[in-house]
């Protein structure tokens, strides 16, 4: 006996075997065991989610001899028939191989006869949004007033190009693209009952490249079961779909978490000889830093079979929460844009160079010694006074300095701080606390309730151990929910921070060519356009 494609053998034959589309299996169903079945239906989707299936499906329900209902018995000859394609009263017709309106006519010349042998004479059209504008005319009367008979079912994967007289004729009922998830446990369930042995990231990495199509993904299966000798397996999937081993897209966010350029562009380069797809290794590299940023989020977030949660837990602890959202924008703009890249190579490289040019001051920074600010931009006739700069420190002769660090006594948290070897989150987590005191070994901070979301048990062990350096001896850190107000080190920052921009604006106002340019132009010091210049 020949082989038969694993999309074939296991295409459902009721709607109880379905993966999915529970909106169109409940709409369906009801009005089957209500016997209010409509004489013309639309299915929409994409390829490969069911349409022709739930078609055929409804077909069977329609014509049993056990009668119509949303369960067909499967077993009598009008179901077998139907099954195996060869049902006289079942025409199923690919439009996109008829699309003249001679094709048409002749099709509906036996719509006013009797089915043959079963309850209903059902017209199956594929692809319906093929046909010619003479032949959705010559089809509308028919559609709009069929014989008792006679059940319309249509499906497309464009309905917008369907006539709008054809859709108000007909139950629409679009089917969405599945989960990778459901997909990737409909393909367990195939593979055990087929005996075929099989690695869950294997499954996972057709899922996704199924991109929402169970026929697809089941396609891709029997080209894995081909390629890998009868076994599923991560390495043949990776080499059969053309991607890279993910422990690669791990070192690309291990290597982007330590901001080194050098080691970064050694890496990528590396990766030429795997002749990857940069398009599909970017999108790779934007779902990793999702999970990441899942996990920073969400602790007790476990990952899935593509990344364990140790990996997502080393690099949710490395990477800080703003860095893994600037990758992951930078990564879907480079994404867009590699076409416009002279070469797909350069424009992965660019966008990881992009990451690390961009990447955001963190805390642990040392801060700039004055803070420089921009003018606002005028309008002037030529001769007019040079645009102002902002005051040197040397000329604010009232203007308010930066106080220097405070000493690092036992009570003053802002000066233990400013000490201690933290970086990324975990700095953030500790400006965000004030010190409650210190027994022992223990070390009791609170924290600000509203920046509660820095928190992991990460970022605390990282404290902790920063902590004991700067003691010199094993501390434990425990943090609580602070209540009522506080002096954060975080909240003295932005005090700081907007008393040096306050002063800087002042300074603006009072400079005598800023003051000219409005006394002669009428000019409008725009004073939420003066930045700190970083």
């Amino acid at each position: 006996m020949s082989y038969v494609a694993l999309a074939r053998k296991w295409r459902p034959r009721r709607f109880t075997e379905m993966i999915g589309q529970e909106h169109v299996r409940q709409a369906l169903a009801n009005a089957l065991n209500a016997d209010r079945v409509h004489h013309a239906f639309l299915f929409t989707g994409t390829r490969g989610v069911g349409k022709t299936t739930v078609a055929r499906i409804l077909a069977k329900c329609l014509n049993c001899e056990q009668g119509v209902s949303a369960e067909p018995c499967g077993a009598c000859a009008a179901c077998r028939e139907i099954d195996e394609g060869r049902f006289v009263d079942l025409i199923e017709v690919d439009a996109a191989s008829r699309t003249k309106v001679d094709d048409t006519r002749e099709l509906l010349d036996n719509v006013q006869y009797a089915p043959t042998r079963g309850r209903y004479k059902v017209y199956l059209i594929d692809e319906v949004h093929m046909l010619s504008t003479s032949s959705f005319n010559a089809l509308l009367k028919t559609l709009e007033e069929p014989p008792p008979h006679v059940k319309f079912l249509l499906a497309t994967t464009d309905p917008q190009r369907l006539p709008a007289t054809v859709l108000s004729r007909c139950l629409q009922f679009n089917l969405k693209r599945l989960p990778a998830a459901l997909i990737a446990e409909r393909m367990r369930q195939i593979l055990e009952v087929e005996g075929i042995t099989s690695e869950p990231a294997a499954v996972r990495l057709l899922a996704q490249a199924a991109d929402g199509s169970v026929r697809d993904a089941l396609s891709l299966l029997d080209q894995l079961i081909a390629f890998g000798g009868g076994k599923v397996a991560e390495a043949e999937a990776r080499a059969m779909l053309g991607t890279v081993a993910r422990d690669h897209v791990v070192s690309l966010a291990e290597r982007l978490a330590s901001a080194n350029a050098a080691e970064l562009m050694r890496l990528a380069r590396s990766l030429e000889e795997w002749a990857p797809d940069y398009a599909q290794l970017l999108d790779e590299l934007a779902a990793l830093l999702t999970r990441i940023a899942l996990k920073q989020v969400v602790a007790d977030y476990e990952g899935d079979e593509l990344y364990p949660p140790e990996v997502l837990e080393r690099l949710a602890a490395s990477l800080a929460p703003e860095d893994v959202q600037l990758y992951y924008q930078t990564a879907l703009i480079g994404r867009r844009d590699l076409p416009l890249a002279p070469d797909p190579r350069t424009g992965f490289e660019m966008t990881l160079l992009r990451m690390i040019a961009f990447r955001p001051a963190s805390a642990a920074d040392s801060p700039p010694e004055s803070v420089r600010a921009a003018p606002t931009t005028t309008t002037a006739e030529p001769g007019a006074p040079p645009a102002p700069v902002a005051p040197s420190a040397a000329s604010r002769g009232s203007e308010p300095q930066r106080s220097p660090t405070a000493p690092a006594t036992a009570d003053n948290w802002a000066g233990i701080l400013a000490q201690l070897e933290l970086q990324g989150a975990a700095r953030q987590l500790a400006s965000h606390c004030v010190l409650l005191g210190r027994a022992g070994a223990v070390v009791r901070l609170g924290l600000d309730p509203r920046n509660q979301v820095v928190r992991t048990r990460a970022q605390e062990e990282k404290l902790a151990q920063a902590l004991a350096r700067f003691y010199g001896e094993p501390v434990r850190v425990e943090i609580v929910l602070a209540e009522g107000p506080l002096d954060t080190p975080a909240q003295a920052g932005e005090r700081a921070s907007a008393a040096e921009l306050g002063a800087v604006r002042q300074a603006l106002e009072a400079d005598p060519t800023v003051r000219a340019l409005k006394e002669r132009f009428g000019a409008t010091l725009l004073e939420e356009s003066v930045r700190p210049a970083k």
